[in-house]
């Protein structure tokens, strides 16, 4: 059940969209033409909300959207586009939720709370890991290093700036776009590149 503080967050999302886009979470920062990874993305993995390890190589061939994620957030809205986009294309895009506290205290649920919080409320059925830590420090999900370390990925080092910041990897395994948290996952911006 959505807290009283969700709800108006819901209520107010197209607002907060609207006025977050002038104040630089509209970012869009896309790689230099061929740009090839360092490390391979899919020599990485990631621990599942389940506790299952998902091994990075089961996603060649499709592009993939890393989103860092929170229940207490304006952007929160966003958990029903991300649904609608992984619907929309099911065939060719993976979306990988990463919940994360790292914001102002915007998740501090479980890993199961959070789970279920997003199926009840969103609809969500795209893969959700294990709750962890974004931004650059010590403690940063390894997942997180690669797409925040131009030694990594090639070429970008912009770290989440605030919750739902989404990183593009292409079906071939590089990182080719960062869209900030005021680009609505729906939008003309995202669609166009996953039509290309």
């Amino acid at each position: 059940m959505p807290s009283f503080r969700q709800k108006l967050l819901k209520a107010l999302y197209p607002l907060i969209m609207r006025l977050s886009k002038s104040g630089g979470r509209g970012k869009v920062l896309a790689s230099p033409p061929t740009q090839d990874a360092p490390v391979p993305f899919y020599e990485l993995a990631g621990a599942l909300n389940t506790g299952q390890e998902l091994d990075f190589s089961q996603l060649k061939g499709k592009r993939v959207l890393l989103v860092n994620t929170a229940s207490n957030c304006g952007y929160t809205n966003q958990y029903e586009e991300l649904q609608q986009l992984s619907e929309q294309f099911a065939d060719d895009l993976v979306i990988l939720g990463f919940p994360a506290n790292d914001f102002k205290e915007q998740e501090q649920a479980d890993d199961h709370a959070i789970q279920q919080f997003c199926q009840v409320n969103f609809g969500v059925s795209f893969p959700l890991m294990k709750k962890s830590v974004v931004v650059k420090q010590a403690t940063q999900n390894p997942v997180y290093q690669w797409l925040t370390q131009a030694r990594q990925n090639g070429w970008n080092e912009q770290a989440p700036d605030w919750n739902f910041s989404k990183y593009l990897v292409s079906a071939d395994g590089r990182l080719t776009h960062y869209f900030g948290p005021a680009v609505s996952p729906l939008s003309e911006t995202i669609i166009s590149h996953l039509q290309q």
